[in-house]
């Protein structure tokens, strides 16, 4: 049942959210207007997060997401550091419907899909010089201080303890 709510169980917030989605979608709102009222017909909003910088600053950037509930998001993890990444939050993780995700390669400028994940997506590693999609529809609302790498670094912290730390709002 892709593109159904039903695959997971959510929790109160979730399913409350998920009602203010469809009623959104009900209502009219642009997005879903354009997508003929089905959600999983929508183009996606591109965001961008690199996950790390190229002289190994462990880092988010931006470090705030913004994302609106009832609308389809790609959000891109780049990384072009010389580490591996997580891209961790349990917050976002609880909040959103899965559509996939996929691990994508670049070659001669053309986006390549190497593999893709459906269900729910509770924390993705992304290696050196490589990038994910996760594409999701929020259907609760929050602010969530909880993006972060717990990957450690070669003195025994976490990348998040090195300021590899995040928020994310969802309107």
């Amino acid at each position: 049942m892709e593109g159904g709510i039903g695959r997971r169980s959510l929790g109160r917030g979730a399913a409350l959210g998920a009602a203010a989605a469809a009623a959104t979608v009900a209502g009219g709102s642009g997005a879903a207007r354009a997508a003929g009222g089905d959600l999983s017909r929508q183009d996606p909003v591109e965001v961008v997060v690199e996950l790390g910088t190229s002289d190994g600053r462990q880092a988010f950037e931006p470090r705030q997401l913004r994302f609106e509930t009832g609308r389809l998001y790609r959000l891109v993890q780049r990384n072009r550091s010389p580490h591996p990444h997580y891209f961790t939050s349990e917050g976002l993780a609880a909040s959103v419907w899965t559509r996939k995700a996929q691990v994508v390669q670049r070659r001669d400028g053309h986006a390549e899909t190497l593999a893709e994940f459906k269900g729910a997506i509770r924390e993705i590693e992304v290696y050196p010089g490589h990038e994910a999609e996760w594409r999701f529809v929020p259907v609760a609302t929050g602010r969530f201080a909880d993006l972060r790498c717990d990957i450690r670094a070669e003195d025994g912290k976490t990348h998040a303890e090195h300021g590899m730390r995040g928020e994310i709002v969802i309107a």
